[in-house]
């Protein structure tokens, strides 16, 4: 199939949840993209979902689809630890690449890709932090960027899962489920986190393999206080929750819409009130999802990365202070200096 040259033929790139909820967003339409291929080492899986959503080719896999010449642009999707040899290669190829948060599982992984990112003639790679394209997160941005509140003093931040995923640690709290809010609040507040301190009370009988739930401090280079709850296990739905405490008020997002059988409603019946809470992530934030896949095809387009995507740096620098916060766990809650970017790419202060 041809396409107009105003048109980017996007690839993605692993076809779980994810990869998945991705390929069905091209599907619906978003301007100026089509989807042109998906990959996946589960071909079955590929090919179903290829002819769901309409997409013109399917490969056995990631790095064949980037050097086949059949897209202009990937997606990742995939488990992190293969998300870096993918970047690499799409880099490699000159093409614009959307990785799913994290960048990489550690530090030296990310360094490694930022240094190649940093010789290229244009940017390429955003990580897909979606909170950065939430309304709810972009108006209490710029509210708070008004000043009407006076400074920002404190932020407290709930995030609450239905179950946790099988088979992982503690730590993987920190690392896979509280990286939003690390890249999120210091994105709002405009201060990078320097100092962080990992917390838990009594642990929930509901879950064996981790603490559930934990408390993690932040501290930002501008005294700003982050706080943040993490449940992983907590039953009766996916919570986001987020206030930003000011000199002369609060800034508090309001809450999600209900969703009571696919439909957005408040019940008042028989003496009470009722909502219902989503089953994960994907329904509270498919707005962010959309807008954030949006603003990658346009700005991919003019050759060029969207202004409020997480770029790789940043992605770094979540993955600098989510290791801290482990170290402090591993240290029986002990006060943690996080390093600086700079430092950890061997660049001068």
């Amino acid at each position: 199939m041809e396409h107009p040259k105003d048109t980017l033929r996007v690839g993605v790139i692993g076809t779980g949840v994810m990869g998945a909820d991705h390929a069905h967003n091209l599907a619906r339409g978003v301007r100026g993209a089509s989807l042109a291929a998906v990959a996946d080492a589960d071909v079955d899986r590929a090919t179903t979902l290829a002819a769901e959503v309409g997409a013109d080719q399917v490969f056995a896999d990631g790095t064949e689809m980037i050097g086949s010449g059949a897209v202009d642009a990937v997606i990742i999707a995939v488990p992190d630890p293969f998300h870096a040899d993918l970047i690499h290669a799409g880099l490699d190829a000159g093409l614009p690449v959307l990785c799913e948060k994290p960048l990489t599982p550690t530090v030296d992984e990310a360094v490694r890709i930022i240094r190649k990112h940093d010789a290229l003639t244009r940017p390429l790679l955003t990580v897909g932090f979606m909170r950065r394209f939430d309304p709810g997160y972009l108006a209490m941005r710029r509210r708070i960027a008004s000043g009407s509140e006076g400074a920002l003093l404190m932020t407290h931040s709930c995030h609450r899962n239905v179950e946790a995923y099988p088979g992982q640690d503690s730590s993987a709290t920190v690392t896979n489920s509280a990286v939003h809010e690390i890249d999120v609040l210091p994105w709002l507040a405009g201060s990078p986190i320097t100092e962080v301190q990992w917390l838990s009370g009594r642990p929930s009988s509901l879950i064996d393999e981790r603490i559930d739930p934990q408390l993690l401090l932040m501290r930002s280079a501008d005294g700003v206080l982050h706080t943040v709850e993490l449940q992983v296990h907590a039953q009766y739905g996916y919570d986001v929750r987020c206030e930003l405490v000011c000199e002369r008020g609060s800034i508090e997002m309001p809450p999600v819409p209900a969703l009571i059988e696919a439909e957005e409603y408040i019940v008042s019946t028989d003496l009470s009130r009722r909502s219902a809470y989503p089953a994960d992530w994907r329904p509270r934030f498919a707005a962010a999802y959309r807008a954030e896949l949006a603003a990658w095809v346009e700005a991919s387009l003019n050759g060029t990365i969207p202004e409020e995507a997480a770029t790789a740096r940043d992605s770094l620098r979540t993955t600098i202070v989510a290791e801290a916060l482990v170290r402090s766990m591993n240290e029986d809650g002990a006060r943690i200096q996080v390093p600086s970017i700079e430092s950890v790419m061997g660049e001068e202060d």
